[in-house]
C-alpha cells in the first residue's frame, strides 16, 4: 500500500508535540500503555455481547519486551485491535481519539466504561524516543491484520500482514545517543521497571516483561547462572479503589511509608470517595511529625494527581490550599481536564470545585480529630499548629472563620491547651475581653507582675508562646464578639468600681511625685501612674494604644526591622502597696536627684521583665551599685 503524508496541520502539531508539549520524554511509556489498558477496557466490554472478542480473563494483558541487540521495544497488548479504517482515523489524523469516540457511543446506555481517551494524543508521544514506529493490530471484527508504521517526519504506511491474534503490538526503535540525550536507558529492565512502577502501576491489566534472574548454578553450588523468568511489573489494584472496611491500619501505614519516604507511621488517614457532578477517589494522610523542609522553600506540597489509576502529576499543588499543605496523598479523578500531555491541570472550575472538596474534607476531618481525638489532635497541632495560624493571616484574614475554631493555644488553666470555644465558653460572665500574654515560655509568663491580679480575678490567660500569634488575634480582631487584649495593654479595664475610686485618691495624693518622675525619664513615658493590676512587684511597662509591648519585641528582633524602630508608647505603673512606693516618697522630699536615679533604675527595670533591651547597661549596673551602698 502507498504511503500516505500527515495533513499539514497534522505535521505541524505532531512536530509540536515531540519537541513542545511533551516535556518529559519518560511519559511515552505512560502514554503507550494508558493506550493499551484502554484496548483492553474496550475488548472487556465487547465481550459481553460479541463473541468475536470473547477470551479467557487471565489472556489480557500487556507485555514488554527489549531487544538490546536492535535497540528496540515492544508494548504488545490483547486488546481490542484496529482495523484498517480505524488505524486511519486514529492515527492518520493526529489528536483522533478513539477512545473519546467509544465512550461518546455508550454514554447514553453505560454509567462506568473506563476509558482515559486521547489514543491519537498518547500515540504520538513515542516520537519523543523513537526514530520509527511500528503498529501491527488485528481487530476481531476484520480477518485481516494491518501494520502502520512512520518515522514521523515523512508520512505513515499501512500495509495488510499476517497476524493470527486479536491485538496490537508496537515496536519502537530507538533514536540513536547523542551527546545531549542518551536513549539506551530504555533498554535496561531497571529502568522499564522503574516506570511502569512509577506511572503505571495501578493499571487494572498485568503489565509483564521477562526478567533476568540469578539462580544457583545445578552444577556447582558455588556458583549462580541467569536465566530468564516472567514478572508482573505492577500492583494493578490501587489501595485507595478498595473498600475501607477491607484495609487494614497497617496496610494504610505500609503504603504511605513507601509512597512518601517516611520512616514513620502517619497520624491520620483520610481515606473516601465522592460520586457526582465531579467523582474522585482521595487517600490522604497527615504526617506524624513535621518534615525536616517543611518551612523551608525547597519543600513541595501537593497530592499526587492519578486518572483511572495511571500516574499524571506528582505535586498538584493547586488542589490543597496552602494552609493544609501538610497533607500529603492520592487523587483519583476521570473528570479533570488535562492539558494535552496530561502534564499540567488545566485552571478551570472543575479544579477549583475538587479543591474545594478536599479542603473541606480536610476541615471536616481535623474538626471530628479535635472533637473526638483530643490527644492525636494536640499532637497534630504541636506540628503544624503554626501552619493553620499563618492560614488565618494568609490573603489579609481571608480564611479566618474556617481556622480560628481550629487553633489553640496553652493557657493560665494548668498550661494545657485550649481552643478559643472553650476559652469564650468558660470566661466568668463579667470578664469583657480574652486576654493574653506574649512570652518564649510558660514561666516567663507566669513570672510576670501583671499575671497574679489576673488570677485573683479568675480570668483564664492566653499564652502566646510564638510572637506570631499576635499578628493572628491582630488579624481575628474578636471571637465571639469578645477582643483580644494583651495583658500589658494600658487599659485592661479589671477593677471595680470601688477600686477605680481608690485608685483616683491615691493619684491625687501623690501627683507632684508622678510627674516629678515622668519628668525625670524625659520623654521616655507618656505617663507614670499609680498601678491598680499590680499584686507582689513595685513596677511594670504598659503599652498604650497601638504597637503593643509584645510587637516593639518583635520587631526589635527582626532583622528586616533593624533599621526602621517601631516602639510602643510607654506608660509606667507604680505599686502603691509596695515599700519601694514609701521610698519614693520619702526621696522626691529631699532630693530630685535621687528620685531621678531611683526612677531611672525602675524604669529600665520593667523593660527588662518585659524584655525589652535598656540603653545603657553599664550605667544601670553603676546605679544599682550606688543605690546598694546608700542603703548601707
Amino acid at each position: 500500500m502507498s504511503k500516505k503524508q500527515f495533513k499539514a496541520e497534522s505535521k505541524r502539531l505532531l512536530d509540536m508535540m515531540i519537541h513542545s508539549i511533551y516535556t518529559n520524554r519518560e511519559i511515552f511509556l505512560r502514554e503507550l500503555i494508558s493506550n493499551a489498558s484502554d484496548a483492553l477496557d474496550k475488548r472487556h466490554y465487547l465481550s459481553l455481547t460479541d463473541n468475536r472478542y470473547a477470551t479467557d480473563s487471565s489472556n489480557l494483558k500487556i507485555t514488554l519486551t527489549i531487544h538490546k541487540d536492535t535497540r528496540q521495544l515492544i508494548i504488545e497488548d490483547t486488546g481490542v485491535g484496529m482495523s484498517q479504517e480505524e488505524l486511519e482515523k486514529n492515527l492518520g489524523t493526529i489528536a483522533r481519539s478513539g477512545s473519546a469516540e467509544f465512550r461518546k457511543q455508550l454514554e447514553e446506555n453505560v454509567d462506568n466504561v473506563d476509558i482515559i481517551g486521547q489514543f491519537g494524543v498518547g500515540f504520538y508521544s513515542a516520537f519523543i524516543v523513537a526514530k520509527h514506529v511500528l503498529v501491527e493490530t488485528k481487530s476481531a471484527a476484520s480477518d485481516k491484520a494491518y501494520s502502520w508504521s512512520s518515522t514521523g517526519e515523512d508520512g505513515y504506511t499501512i500495509n495488510e500482514i499476517e497476524k493470527p491474534e486479536i491485538g496490537t503490538r508496537i515496536t519502537i526503535d530507538l533514536k540513536d545517543n547523542s551527546e545531549e540525550e542518551n536513549f539506551d536507558e530504555f533498554l535496561e529492565e531497571y529502568k522499564i521497571r522503574e516506570l511502569v512502577k512509577k506511572y503505571s502501576d495501578y493499571v487494572r491489566y498485568p503489565i509483564q516483561m521477562e526478567v533476568t534472574k540469578s539462580i544457583p548454578d545445578p552444577t556447582d553450588d558455588q556458583k549462580t547462572i541467569d536465566t530468564k523468568e516472567l514478572e508482573t511489573l505492577n500492583s494493578m489494584i490501587p489501595l485507595w479503589k478498595k473498600s475501607k472496611s477491607s484495609i487494614t491500619q497497617e496496610e494504610y501505614n505500609s503504603f504511605y511509608k513507601a509512597k512518601f519516604n517516611d520512616w514513620e507511621d502517619p497520624q491520620k488517614v483520610i481515606h473516601y470517595s465522592v460520586e457526582g457532578t465531579l467523582s474522585y477517589t482521595a487517600l490522604l494522610f497527615i504526617p506524624s511529625k513535621t518534615p525536616y523542609n517543611f518551612y523551608y522553600q525547597d519543600f513541595e506540597p501537593g497530592l499526587q494527581l492519578y486518572s483511572k489509576g495511571v500516574f499524571i502529576l506528582d505535586k498538584a499543588k493547586d488542589l490543597v490550599p496552602d494552609y493544609y499543605r501538610f497533607v500529603q496523598g492520592i487523587i483519583d479523578s476521570d473528570d479533570l481536564n488535562l492539558n494535552i500531555s496530561r502534564e499540567i491541570l488545566q485552571q478551570d472550575r472543575q479544579v477549583k470545585l475538587l479543591a474545594k472538596s478536599i479542603e473541606k474534607k480536610i476541615q471536616a476531618s481535623l474538626e471530628d480529630m479535635l472533637k473526638n481525638d483530643r490527644d492525636n489532635y494536640e499532637k497534630f497541632f504541636d506540628n503544624f499548629g503554626l501552619n493553620l495560624k499563618y492560614g488565618i493571616y494568609q490573603d489579609y484574614g481571608l480564611h479566618k472563620d474556617q481556622l480560628q475554631d481550629l487553633i489553640m493555644f496553652r493557657s493560665s488553666k494548668e498550661g494545657k491547651y485550649v481552643t478559643l470555644k472553650e476559652y469564650t465558653d468558660r470566661m466568668p460572665t463579667e470578664q469583657k475581653s480574652i486576654y493574653y500574654a506574649v512570652g518564649s515560655s510558660i514561666d516567663e509568663i507566669e513570672q510576670s507582675p501583671i499575671m497574679p491580679k489576673l488570677k485573683k480575678k479568675g480570668y483564664e490567660v492566653l499564652y502566646f508562646l510564638d510572637q506570631r500569634d499576635e499578628f493572628v488575634t491582630g488579624i481575628l480582631q474578636n471571637y465571639a464578639e469578645k477582643n483580644f487584649v494583651s495583658i500589658s495593654q494600658a487599659n485592661l479595664d479589671l477593677d471595680s468600681e470601688e477600686e477605680k475610686k481608690e485608685i483616683e485618691e491615691k493619684t491625687e495624693q501623690n501627683k507632684d511625685l508622678l510627674t516629678a518622675m515622668k519628668d525625670a525619664l524625659d520623654g521616655k513615658v507618656k505617663e507614670v501612674r499609680i498601678s491598680s493590676r499590680l499584686v507582689d512587684d513595685p513596677v511594670c511597662i504598659v503599652a498604650d494604644e497601638g504597637v503593643s509591648l509584645d510587637m516593639e519585641r518583635f520587631l526589635a528582633n527582626d532583622p528586616m526591622n533593624k533599621d526602621r524602630a517601631v516602639t510602643a508608647t510607654k506608660i509606667l505603673e507604680i505599686n502603691p502597696n509596695h515599700p519601694i512606693f514609701t521610698k519614693l516618697q520619702e526621696v522626691s522630699k529631699t532630693s530630685s536627684d535621687k528620685l531621678k536615679e531611683y526612677t531611672d533604675v525602675l524604669y529600665d527595670q520593667a523593660l527588662l521583665i518585659e524584655g525589652l533591651p535598656i540603653k545603657n547597661p553599664v550605667e544601670f549596673a553603676k546605679k544599682i551599685a550606688n543605690l546598694i551602698v546608700d542603703a548601707k
